[in-house]
């Protein structure tokens, strides 16, 4: 109880600061919060909310540890066993002692015995320390991966003894007395490894018999022992020895300076020497029996980079697709941001089993196969999108990550926030700029804003982590990424950029902070004061902003009066004001846009706004009465944005058909369904009934809602891509943010009789633009963006017409997907029929597993497709294929689409009434623990929810972390997830 109790009295102090102030004050008018937003009594009236907030919280948080202190007998407490993990704490900083400036590695491959012989040239810190005579190297290791060969440790040349000059113990290697005055030694030593019972595919391991690496963030420790750590920066020299036959591909980090055949000629070799200071997290290994495609770049500079992609045998020819979007991505870095490739070489290798999407490792990215491979027939039109996005994400890492990398591992999001920004800019400029940025912010919302709002909540640069692989999360990365367009906003393009050039040319070798960063955009932009929007990096939560306005007839005059609030999250109840960048448009009656005039000198069509103060109003001149704010335009910032008076669905309709800012359309369009679907489930709540009885309990959509959609639909002027995007309602997910408690029957029930209600009304016009654009498609497949516009549109269209179970609809769905010649429309068909059709979906499943079971990444869709039915039943079919001879739990492409689609994607299906879908979750998550901890904890999170469920959902939830908890031998992956959610 002392940890709630001093949190709430520190809670309490700041609560009646007010009334200290208000009673010291004399000539004062108003008192002020430190960075000088006047506190109103409405602010006033946020505070004391957030008090009780945090007091129930912290209540909670003890009633929690008490129940399960107190079903525990033998075991330890649960805070005992929350002080037995150790926590790392970004406060706890400290510079390595020893560095490592050069990196010798030479490995002799066997699956089951592979040799690593590790030269290290060492010295004692002086720079962060000064000079001592002596001092202990600590080298990271997982003795458990590792073994030191005995008698193989020497420093300059001499053979130490264990026990006497170094210890050996579960996670370093401990070396005595080493030289503390700064001159170089030679640090030596052979280590065995057995890659073949590597599951965790962290560090080295096989897969299809090939050898494959993946060291971020501490793999590399798995390797050999090393202080793995990103501010130690070496110069690397590997050297690959391998069977002729079984492993005729060698690659590592850098150019290829030496290869041959050793004098045992079943045996050849590879030296690769990478020129470039990096940390251990990117070094990379590849040994197998693959093939590969070959193709060049011509740099700004005029040299030539041979860029060469491996995938196994049978896949060349699906690789063509990633090495167009690998020389695109390389012009695009060259004239949006200045960066040149710094290699002769630029290799991709695609691997089966892989726990992350790609790896950025230099010049030797590993990408998961489902990111390399594509053609029309296996993928997708997503999948292209995908594909093209991840293999320019991590060539940008080049620069964004390699050649300026991370201080430690609390500023993860420094490469990888700043890499996805890269990315998002990247391809809204390939694809549609608006329906990209659409897709992005859905994404925030669904995944980001509910885990701001959750027990894994943390803010953009971590203070604390129990487990770094916990913290690659869509915080780091999409909200990391939305800081970086937030300080884009604020400098301008050009502003922007300058920041850039001067970080690269400040930082170029060095491992930096996000501080750093800032520095380097402020240094280039002094006119700009960052000083507080350094709170994006270190307060998390969402922060609500709430408006009203006042107009001023006699003036032409319009008053925005803006609140922010940023609500308490696990260990930071106490917030500060951020700055918030609101891009504004103003629009008249008739659609046309009003210049945005603040008395600046600069009236434009929109404006950016910077918002610094608890509350601020802000005066437009020259505003035509009735007319229409269109806030946040283009998203400016990741905030939960509201009027305080609910704003007009005359308004909001408006916005949807007029609005020139098609991002705001579209959200436009997410807040009249969202409002509509929230009216209905609140109606429905814990009742069990059928579609049909909730149509005749529940008012219909406005006539005026249904005929903007039907404009909208029928809009040749409008882009086929925007339009399909338009009709995807907000997700399950997305509306159960808003429900307290969350009902996911009811949630369920509301969408889709609301998806009813649209396709009864539009069937007319659903038909006759399927029909048109059916005909327009017709003849070869292609791929360019009109084309997959279409089918997107066609494919919405379809899926309406069967969601009002029309069975020539149905009927048409099952003859298009047995025709399609595309796995675009294929698996569109698949999903509508899974998801409508019972018998029809039944028979499409099985055609379609037996004409691509032996396509293993065609396999995860389908399994994708089932793990989302939105049925009772789909626990059953679940349990049924976990154990079919297709689903492979070690990989964890499997498990993501049909475990991790099951738990995180379907709630319908997920949160049944008797809890079996969580005792089952429960299960999968203890067997994966053994085989891959990464993964487990992943899946772990759909747990996460518990307290947000209805009473009966969230005991039943509840119990299945208890369970969790009380294991013994949970990995710290997992228990860092089990014990945030049942203590935060």
């Amino acid at each position: 109880m002392q940890v709630g109790f001093s949190a709430v009295t520190s809670h309490l102090s700041w609560l009646v600061a007010p009334f200290q102030i208000w009673s010291n004050r004399t000539a004062c008018r108003s008192w002020k919060h430190p960075y000088g937003a006047r506190l109103s009594f409405s602010v006033f009236r946020g505070r004391v909310a957030t008090f009780w907030h945090s007091w129930k919280q912290q209540k909670l948080v003890y009633s929690n540890r008490r129940c399960l202190c107190s079903s525990l007998s033998t075991s330890s407490s649960p805070l005992e066993k929350a002080e037995g993990t150790r926590v790392k704490r970004r406060q706890d900083y400290k510079p390595p002692q020893f560095l490592v400036d050069q990196v010798k590695l030479k490995f002799i491959l066997d699956p089951s015995d592979t040799r690593v012989l590790t030269k290290l040239n060492v010295r004692f810190n002086t720079t962060a320390y000064g000079a001592c005579d002596t001092s202990n190297l600590y080298l990271d290791g997982d003795s458990e991966m590792i073994q030191l060969v005995p008698n193989s440790l020497k420093v300059d040349g001499r053979t130490l003894e264990q026990g006497k000059d170094y210890q050996v113990s579960k996670t370093n290697l401990i070396i005595n007395s080493m030289d503390g005055s700064g001159n170089g030694v030679l640090v030596e030593f052979q280590v065995s490894l057995n890659p073949s019972k590597n599951t965790a595919l962290m560090g080295l391991y096989l897969s299809k018999n090939n050898f494959f690496t993946q060291c971020e963030a501490e793999g590399f420790r798995r390797i050999t022992f090393f202080p793995d750590r990103p501010d130690v920066m070496s110069i690397y020299e590997v050297t690959l020895v391998g069977s002729r036959q079984d492993y005729p591909v060698l690659l590592s980090n850098g150019d290829c300076v030496e290869s041959g055949v050793c004098s045992d000629e079943k045996y050849h070799y590879a030296v690769y020497r990478d020129p470039f200071r990096k940390p251990s997290y990117l070094f990379a290994l590849v040994a197998g029996n693959l093939v590969h495609l070959e193709d060049s770049f011509v740099t700004m500079s005029g040299k030539k980079v041979t860029l060469r992609i491996y995938v196994q045998h049978g896949n060349l020819p699906k690789a063509t697709f990633a090495m167009e979007c690998l020389k695109q991505a390389m012009k695009w870095d060259e004239e949006q941001y200045g960066r040149e490739y710094d290699l002769d070489t630029f290799n991709i290798v695609a691997v089966d089993d892989f726990s992350m999407g790609a790896m950025e490792n230099k010049s030797l990215n590993i990408f998961n196969s489902k990111y390399v491979l594509a053609n029309p027939e296996t993928a997708t039109d997503s999948d292209f999108e995908a594909i093209q996005a991840v293999v320019a994400h991590e060539y940008f890492h080049n620069w964004t990550g390699n050649r300026v990398t991370l201080r430690d591992w609390f500023q993860l999001s420094l490469k990888e926030g700043l890499t996805v920004f890269r990315e998002q800019e990247f391809t809204a400029d390939m694809t549609n700029r608006a329906v990209k940025r659409i897709s992005d912010v859905m994404r925030l919302r669904t995944a980001q804003f509910p885990q701001d709002a959750g027990p894994m909540a943390h803010p953009v640069r971590p203070e604390s982590y129990i487990e770094i692989n916990n913290f690659y999360t869509v915080t780091i990365y999409e909200k990391g990424a939305e800081v970086i367009r937030m300080l884009r906003n604020l400098l301008g393009p050009k502003g922007f950029r300058k920041g850039c050039d001067l970080y690269f040319e400040r930082y170029d070798g060095m491992a930096v902070t996000c501080d750093d960063w800032l520095s380097a955009h402020q240094d280039a932009n002094p006119h700009v004061d960052l000083t507080q929007f350094r709170l994006w990096y270190s307060q998390a939560g969402t922060p609500q902003l709430s408006a009203s306005t006042e107009y001023d007839a006699s003036k032409s005059v319009l008053y925005l009066h803006l609140e922010q609030f940023i609500p308490p999250t696990p260990s930071q109840l106490l917030k500060e004001p951020m700055l918030i960048p609101i891009k504004v448009g103003i629009l008249d009656r008739h659609g046309n846009s009003v210049l945005v005039d603040t008395g600046d000198g600069n009236a434009v069509e929109t404006k950016v706004l910077d918002m610094k103060e608890f509350e601020q109003t802000f005066t437009f001149y020259r505003v035509p009465p009735n007319s229409v704010l269109s806030m946040l335009r283009g998203f400016s910032a990741p905030v939960k944005f509201s009027w305080k008076h609910q704003q007009s669905l005359d308004d909001l309709i408006f916005l949807m058909e007029k609005d020139k800012d098609e991002f705001n359309r579209w959200d436009a369009a997410q807040t009249v369904t969202l409002e509509y679907i929230l009216q209905v489930a609140n109606q429905l709540l814990d009742e069990t009934c059928t579609l049909q009885q909730v149509a005749s309990r529940v008012p219909a959509p406005s006539k005026a809602v249904l005929n903007a959609f039907q404009t909208i639909l029928l809009d040749e002027s409008l882009e086929h891509r925007f339009r399909s995007t338009m009709f995807v309602l907000p997700s399950e997910l997305f509306v159960a943010e808003w429900m307290k408690p969350i009902y996911p029957d009811a949630v369920h029930l509301a969408r889709l009789h609301l998806k009813r209600e649209l396709a009864s009304y539009l069937k007319r016009s659903l038909w006759s633009t399927f029909r048109k654009l059916e005909k327009e498609l017709e003849g070869e497949h292609r791929l360019d963006s009109e084309s997959r516009g279409k089918r997107a549109l066609k494919n919405v269209c379809l899926e309406y017409l069967c969601c009002s179970q029309d069975p020539d609809a149905l009927s048409v769905a099952l003859e298009h997907f047995r025709k399609a010649n595309n796995m675009t429309d294929a698996l569109a068909c698949l999903n509508i029929l899974s998801a409508y059709g019972k018998e029809q979906g039944e028979v499409a499943l099985a055609e379609f597993y037996r004409k691509w079971e032996h396509e293993y990444l065609v396999l995860d869709k389908w399994f994708r497709v089932q793990a989302l039915v939105p049925s009772k039943d789909t626990l059953h079919r679940i349990q049924t294929l976990v154990e079919s001879k297709s689903f492979d739990i070690k990989n964890p492409n499997n498990v993501y689409a049909l475990i991790g689609g099951y738990a995180l994607q379907n709630p319908y299906a997920f949160h049944l009434k008797d809890g079996s879908g969580y005792r089952f979750i429960a299960d999968k998550i203890l067997e994966l623990d053994k085989i891959n901890p990464q993964v487990a904890a992943r899946i772990a999170s759909c747990f996460t929810v518990w307290q947000k469920l209805e009473p009966n959902l969230r005991s039943l939830m509840q119990k299945q972390l208890e369970r969790l908890f009380l294991r013994d031998d949970l990995s710290k992956d997992v228990f860092e997830v089990v014990n945030k959610s049942l203590t935060c």
